[in-house]
């Protein structure tokens, strides 16, 4: 598992940088520098768990669900962004970065979805780990 939290990591992490390029090119680039910042930080969030996994006492199966959940919070908060970017959705959970951009419903509510499951997931990983420690 040490060794998939560094590899989802930096594979995040690689993500994010490409991510800072495409800033302009999107239909907001304020949401875009959010998707480059999150990938960038949740990244290093991946990396500094794996350092911590050999300090983390869980039964198998709780372990499992920390990567499962900490690895789809981490890989849905850039991709969330990322189309709230290009799509100038995310007025409703991320109204300073979405600023006057508005998309259609069905972009809007799959950005929300996104970014509620995400809130919620990374929680109870973190929950689990800090338990685990």
């Amino acid at each position: 598992m040490q060794t998939l939290l560094f590899t989802l990591g930096l594979v995040l992490f690689l993500l994010g940088l490409l991510t800072g390029f495409a800033v302009p090119a999107l239909t907001n680039p304020r949401m875009a520098l959010s998707s480059h910042l999150e990938a960038v930080l949740n990244g290093m969030f991946l990396v500094l768990l794996g350092l911590l996994w050999p300090h983390i006492d869980l039964p198998g199966a709780w372990k499992v669900a920390v990567v499962v959940l900490v690895v789809y919070a981490a890989y849905a908060n850039w991709l969330a962004t990322l189309l709230a970017a290009a799509w100038g959705a995310g007025r409703k959970l991320a109204p300073i970065a979405a600023g006057g951009h508005e998309a259609s419903a069905a972009k809007e509510g799959f950005v929300n979805f996104l970014l509620l499951s995400l809130a919620a997931s990374i929680v109870v990983g973190v929950v689990i780990v800090i338990v685990g420690l």
